[in-house]
């Protein structure tokens, strides 16, 4: 270690040297040398560093200074205590100096040391006592007055210090708050920021009595009616704190509000616009309690809003001055004469706007007054004529659209089709938008030609937010917008970024509206865009691609024909997009964008283009060959082969399928799934000009895809072979041996979907139709069955799974509707093997479930040897051929009604040991026969299910609800009031049979019962209150479904609803019980179960019903379970994560409750000697809890609170916490991630 004190004594002696150059040059070694991390420096060196340091600071040269300064970073955290406090002890000397240099110096020393204090718990001392000397010399050095630099300074390094160390000052807070109070008075305007912005650091961390001292002092101060200039200072101070401090004004609001309004009327512009700053501060940080004062500030806003004294705003608003940009206004007022450069009324308005966005933004559940109130207003402030201000109307107009569309159902355009329309309900805010559509183009559409380029933006920012709120809203008004968007397009000194925006926006229009809305434009709207492709910058060529796109469909949509007449239009756009096409040397969006929009060109107007086609058709190739645009171009050739116009591809076909079929090989995802789709469009729409040796390469490929490791792709697959075997069966000759044992494979594997059994089952009956290869009827069917019989040995049998049996039947009952000649003698034979008492009772169930499908389709009439089979199946002692049984006899009853319905009902009535799997029968025949053949049987089904519906097996009611739920949706006007009257009837039983019926009648697509339940569902909800436990359990869970699947039908009730689940979420100490299990006494909660369905329903009402909710409340209750039992904590700590992502305020507002019971989990130890799943528990319930610490990490603000810091800290330094959040946060990438969301089916 001497090597290195001795090389920092010759530094140290090079420091002294009368060379400025060398002086520089150590100074920079010694920087070097302290940055590193291994360097250790004995106590005599540490001294002589520090006082040289000290020493360099006062140096004859600025840059030697500099570098003094720079290296005082690395040198905190590398000496001991009492170097650090002789650094800060000098520093803070220098700081009441003459000399101005080294003042500044001193202060940037200050400053550095500062944000070099270590935060850890082990640095904290430090930290401290170093505090505590530099607070106690700043407190002096701001009673200093007659050097208002000092002062200014001082109060700089305190804000700092505040800012990143609040939490290590508790003891000074106090008397720094005495300290700063004083400041507020300063005649210097500059002081008196400074100590705004200390105190508003301060806020955060300190008790909340200094925080009522603080407010106190303010509003004493006010009292007193100081003159304006100070009063300013005190509003100001107060924004201040609201922002900072947050949720703490809260309890002082009732004594605020009354000065804040009171000022509002005082003459003074600043004055104003600052007590506006505060307004928004108070909406924003405490929601809650400014409920009772929302109307009175939105008066004042809307009164304010248009306060413009010096301006006469006439009804032709053509003037010149529109355009004048007004520059800021200075302080001082003259007092002889008032020009325009004085007023400051703009500033008052911008606030008083910036407010009532505050409150949009807040208050979604008020959305439907401010479409009364403050919609017409803003719309009226579009003519501001100030443009920062106008800019602010815009952004707070954007704001109610956005919230208007976080209400309604759709999102975004996908779902603006045309079917999407009148089936569902409109939101009301949506309906009272609409209305103002032509009053807000109205105001807009004039500005959207003025000079100024930020109120342009606003206006394409807005209505782009408006075609996402209303898809479709804007189409009478499409005349109107036209100019504006050429004139952007086209203006010569606009700016690119402007082109983009407008770009942008027309994007969004020609996406969101009908295609004939353009067509008579076409030659207004198509050479600006044609010159935005030529354009230079890159980034507006490919936005101007993606526009020719849409306008490339608009010209001549598919389905349409007649009307409009592309030809015109046709070639310049195809010159532009051709000369971009070919250029190899551009941006890669740009080459991705100029082939999609050819592609588009082709399929919908290929016939225009004769001759250039073939040109065209060769580069698609060239591209699909280029490993950059290899993605593009599959999903391009795709499009153009489906083209309606039969575009001839011939030329390129070959080629195309042997690079299509090397692309199968490929490890990306994407171009997997594009390339089995365009081979499927090759095959379907241009099989004739394929020769079956050209699929050689693509068939070769397939057999690997066909696996049930990934069963998206295999599904495609199976499509593809599908289409082969229909479109070019000769291709197929060889798949006996390739592809079919792997798709058998997947016929039995336990992983297969429905999406990808339905491709399995047209793909057998394509082929058996196709009759190419050697594989007929009999074959195929051997090869399915074949497994269930040969697995005699028990070790075999557990291979075949339950899933395999079904879907093996599916393809058995396909296979027999394509050949309906060879059906009479399957159905023979597996007749044969149900009977056999030989077979295994693989192949029994197997048959039995065959039967059941071949039956669906109704081709086994009422046979009375079937019944009879089926009948002693389910008597059989074995309890998988009984289940395949009362399968099969549902699925038989589906496909003929008559002949087996009245046999079923009957059998359920005289069979009460059978009972069960007899209803699983009739299950299947409610859900899966069309209401109108259901109809005359469902008197006889609705009396024998309330026969049973009390049945004392939970499961059997279960099933008993399960059908008469379905049963209802068959004709709900009628049956829904009868569930109703059996609530007043029946036993709790019955009781919760019904209310788990109605949980069955809520389904997640619109349906005709909707409206019926909506005014209904009130009834049914009051069991909520039922005295029987059971009952509100299932009440809740009926509650949850409503909640999750179709939440328009409770929004209205939940303000009676939620204290009655509130209720249901604590602890009952009544319902807690102790069994004695031989020696051990155990405790039973037999609440449990009904607290944890209250919890879920918590759960989802966060997603559904937001608005709905006080959070406030809502967080009293998690708060409670995040104390309770093990499930319970789990569903808690999700909910806590949900919460910090949606209304992060309120979770600020109670942090320090909330941290405690966290705290408590992630540091529990499970007992040394607990069993392995007490230890897995105890694991799962601590990273859950980790995932909810992390989610309130990631809320902006949330460290201020001290005792989450101080947790912070705390996981930070301990290893095994600090593990499990790294590995949350890895995990889900911090936020939610998709182990957040709780599985809801």
């Amino acid at each position: 270690m001497s090597n290195v004190s001795y090389h920092i004594s010759n530094l140290l002696e090079k420091m002294t040297s009368t060379d400025k150059d060398f002086r520089f040059m150590a100074t920079n070694d010694l920087m070097l040398e302290l940055q590193k991390d291994s360097i250790k420096l004995d106590e005599d060196s540490e001294r002589k560093v520090v006082t040289m340091l000290l020493k360099l600071l006062e140096d004859k040269n600025g840059e030697v200074q500099n570098l003094a300064v720079k290296c005082l970073a690395p040198l905190v955290s590398k000496v001991k205590e009492p170097q650090v406090e002789t650094m800060v002890d000098t520093l803070c000397s220098n700081m009441m100096s003459d000399k101005e240099q080294l003042r500044d110096i001193s202060s940037m020393g200050l400053k550095t040391v500062i944000a070099e204090l270590p935060l850890s718990s082990s640095g904290l001392t430090l930290t401290i006592s170093v505090c505590k000397k530099i607070t106690s010399q700043l407190i002096g050095a701001m009673g200093k007055q007659e050097d208002v630099t000092v002062q200014l300074e001082a109060l700089d390094i305190l804000s700092d210090m505040l800012g990143r160390l609040s939490g290590a000052l508790v003891s000074f807070h106090s008397s720094l708050l005495t300290s700063l109070l004083p400041q507020l008075t300063s005649p210097r305007m500059a002081v008196r920021k400074r100590s705004i912005l200390a105190l508003g650091h301060l806020v955060p961390c300190c008790s909340p009595a200094l925080f009522s001292q603080l407010t106190e002092h303010l509003l004493m101060e006010l009292a007193k009616g100081p003159p304006t200039s100070m009063t300013r200072t005190y509003i100001q101070c107060l924004a201040t704190i609201s922002r900072q401090g947050g949720h703490r004004v809260g309890e002082h609001l009732e004594k605020l509000i009354p000065m804040v309004l009171k000022l509002t009327s005082v003459e003074d512009d600043e004055l104003r616009e600052y007590c506006f700053q505060a307004f928004e501060a108070f909406i924003r940080r405490c929601p809650k309690e400014m409920s009772p004062h929302v109307a009175t500030v939105t008066q004042l806003c809307l009164k304010f809003m248009t306060f413009d004294p010096n301006y006469n705003y006439d009804d032709d608003e053509e003037e010149e001055e529109d355009s004048m940009d007004i520059e800021d206004g200075l302080d001082e007022e003259s007092d002889d004469e008032y020009s325009d450069d004085d007023d400051m009324s703009w500033k008052v308005r911008r606030s008083s706007i910036k407010c009532l966005e505050a409150l949009i933004n807040t208050r979604r559940d008020l959305l439907l007054s401010f479409y009364s109130s403050i919609c017409p207003a803003l719309l009226a402030r579009f003519k501001e004529r100030e443009e920062n201000v106008r800019a602010d109307v815009f952004a707070a107009f954007s704001t109610l659209l956005r919230q208007t569309r976080a209400g309604s159902s759709h999102h975004g355009l996908a779902a603006a089709g045309p079917e999407s329309g009148p089936s569902r309900e409109e939101e009301p805010a949506v309906a009272m938008l609409k209305k103002q559509v032509p009053l807000i183009v109205k105001a807009l559409h004039r500005q959207l030609k003025e000079k100024s380029v930020k109120s342009r933006q606003g206006c394409f920012c807005l209505l782009t937010e408006l075609a996402h709120t209303v898809p479709g809203g804007l189409e009478q008004h499409i005349p109107a917008l036209i100019p504006g968007i050429v004139f952007s397009l086209t203006d010569k000194s606009t700016s690119s970024t402007m082109r983009i925006d407008a770009l942008s926006f027309f994007h969004v229009l020609l996406l969101s509206h009908p295609p004939q809305a353009f067509q008579p434009h076409m030659q207004v709207l198509l050479p600006p865009v044609v010159a935005c492709i030529e354009d230079s910058f890159y980034k507006i060529t490919s936005e101007a691609l993606l526009v020719a796109q849409q306008l490339v469909k608009v010209m001549r949509p598919q389905g349409q024909t007649g009307g409009f007449d592309p030809k015109p239009f046709i070639r310049e756009v195809f010159s532009v997009t051709l000369k971009r096409l070919k250029a190899t040397d551009i941006d890669q969006e740009v080459k991705e964008r100029a082939i999609s929009c050819m592609g588009h060109m082709v399929c919908h107007l290929g016939d225009h283009l004769r001759a250039e086609l073939q040109g065209v058709l060769t580069i698609f190739l060239e591209r699909l060959k280029n490993e950059i645009t290899r993605l593009t171009a599959v999903r391009t050739v795709a499009l153009i082969a489906a083209s309606p116009l039969k575009i001839d591809l011939s030329s390129i076909l070959p080629e195309a399928l042997s690079v299509l079929g090397s692309f199968l090989r490929k490890n990306q995802r994407a171009l997997k799934l594009g390339t089995l789709a365009c081979l499927t469009a090759l095959v379907t729409h241009h099989a004739a000009s394929i020769k079956p040796a050209a699929l050689e390469p693509v068939m070769c490929e397939l057999p690997a895809l066909v696996d049930e490791s990934d069963m998206h792709v295999s599904q495609v697959s199976v499509t593809l072979l599908t289409c082969m075997a229909k479109a070019c069966p000769s291709s197929l000759a060889k798949i006996s041996s390739s592809v079919l044992p792997g798709v058998f494979r997947l016929v039995h594997s336990p992983l297969l979907q429905s999406g990808a059994l339905a491709a399995i089952l047209d793909f057998l009956q394509a082929l058996v139709l196709s009759k190419t290869s050697n594989l007929g009827y009999s074959q195929l069917l051997k090869s399915l069955t074949d497994p269930f019989h040969s697995s005699q040995s028990s070790a075999d049998s557990s291979v075949i799974h339950r899933q395999s049996y079904h879907s093996v039947a599916r393809c058995v009952a396909a296979l027999s509707s394509a050949c309906p000649k060879e059906s009479a003698s399957t159905v023979a034979g597996l007749l044969q093997e149900v009977k056999s008492s030989a077979s295994p009772e693989s192949a029994r169930v197997l048959a039995l479930l065959c039967l059941g499908e071949v039956g669906r389709s109704g081709s086994l009439g009422g046979s009375k040897e079937v019944q009879g089979v089926i009948l002693e199946a389910i008597a059989s002692t074995n309890e998988e051929v009984k289940t395949a049984a009362s399968c099969a006899l549902g699925s038989m009853a589906v496909g003929s009604l008559n002949d087996y319905l009245p046999f079923l009902l009957k059998e359920i009535s005289s069979q009460p040991r059978r009972q069960y799997l007899l209803l699983h029968s009739l299950k299947e025949v409610i859900s899966a026969c069309p209401a109108s053949s259901l109809s005359p049987h469902v008197e006889s089904i609705w009396t024998l299910l309330f026969q049973n519906c009390e049945c004392q097996e939970e499961g059997t009611r279960n099933l008993v609800a399960e059908c008469l739920g379905k049963l209802t949706l068959v004709n709900a006007s009628q049956l829904l009031p009868r569930l109703r009257q059996q609530l007043k009837a029946g036993s709790p039983l019955a009781r919760s049979t019904v209310v788990t019926a109605i949980k069955f009648t809520i389904i997640d697509q619109p349906a005709p019962i909707d409206s019926l339940l909506k005014d209904c569902i009130g009834d049914f909800l009051k069991t909520l209150q039922d005295g029987d436990i059971n009952v509100r359990r299932v009440a809740l869970v009926m509650f949850n479904s409503a909640a999750h699947n179709k939440p328009s039908l409770i929004r209205g009730l939940l303000a009676t609803v939620l204290p009655h689940l509130y209720k249901e979420t604590q602890i009952r100490k009544d319902l807690i019980r102790e069994v004695e299990m031989g020696p051990f006494k155990h405790t039973v909660d037999d609440g449990l179960d009904v607290r944890k369905a209250a919890f879920e329903c918590m759960y989802t009402l966060l997603d559904s019903c937001l608005e709905g909710l006080d959070v406030l409340q809502f967080l009293d209750h998690v708060e409670e379970g995040l104390k309770d039992h093990y499930d319970i904590r789990m569903l808690t700590f999700l909910m806590l994560a949900r919460l910090a992502s949606l209304c992060p305020a309120a979770v600020l507002q109670r942090l320090d409750r909330l941290i405690e019971p966290l705290k408590a989990t992630c540091t529990t130890k499970v007992k040394a000697g607990s069993v392995k799943q007490e230890f897995e528990k105890q694991e799962e319930l601590r990273r859950s809890a980790m995932r909810a610490v992390a989610a309130l990490l990631a809320v902006p603000e949330v460290e201020r609170s001290p005792s989450m810091a101080d947790f912070a800290n705390q996981i930070r330094t301990n290893a095994d916490m600090a593990s499990i959040y790294q590995s949350v946060q890895g995990g889900e990438g911090g936020g939610l991630g998709p182990a957040e969301s709780m599985d809801m089916s």
